[in-house]
């Protein structure tokens, strides 16, 4: 007897999650260092996850798979992950390089030119690096945010 395939739970993200490890890699080869997700303990005794993390160079990274538009709620987590680069860089020894790695121009745009969270981000020295997904991942990701669409 075969047995069918469960359907993917609407809110399901293995599709995003699964492109974010390929746009870290692919910015940690852009930049010449290896990314890897890291769980930090920060002096304050908080912990936090971060999507990159290089320690020589010391470079911290949140990545972010959406693909076209944003709306008012997923710049906000943008701007939550900017937040939590900042911090945990503060909380760090040294200097750290802070990069927000998105996988489209267009979800890019807020982050980028003139508006005012673009010049808060510039202002806390948050890069914004675009990593284009392949057509393969880029229709994955497509697809599970149209499923994904409440």
């Amino acid at each position: 007897m075969e047995s069918e395939a469960l359907p993917v739970p609407p809110g399901d993200s293995s599709e995003q999650q699964g492109a974010e490890a390929v746009m870290l890699a692919a910015l940690g080869e852009r930049l010449g260092l290896a990314l890897a997700p890291t769980r930090l303990y920060l002096p304050d005794g908080s912990r936090v996850a971060v999507d990159g993390v290089s320690t020589s160079p010391a470079v911290l990274v949140e990545a972010w798979a959406h693909q076209g538009p944003t709306k008012p709620a997923q710049r906000n987590k943008v701007l939550a992950d900017a937040l939590k680069l900042v911090y945990v860089a503060s909380q760090l020894p040294g200097a750290h390089r802070k990069v927000l790695c998105l996988s489209d121009e267009e979800a890019a745009r807020p982050f980028l030119g003139r508006s005012w969270y673009a010049g808060a981000l510039r202002s806390m020295d948050v890069e914004v690096e675009v990593v284009p997904l392949g057509e393969e991942w880029r229709e994955r990701v497509l697809n599970a945010q149209a499923r994904q669409y409440r």
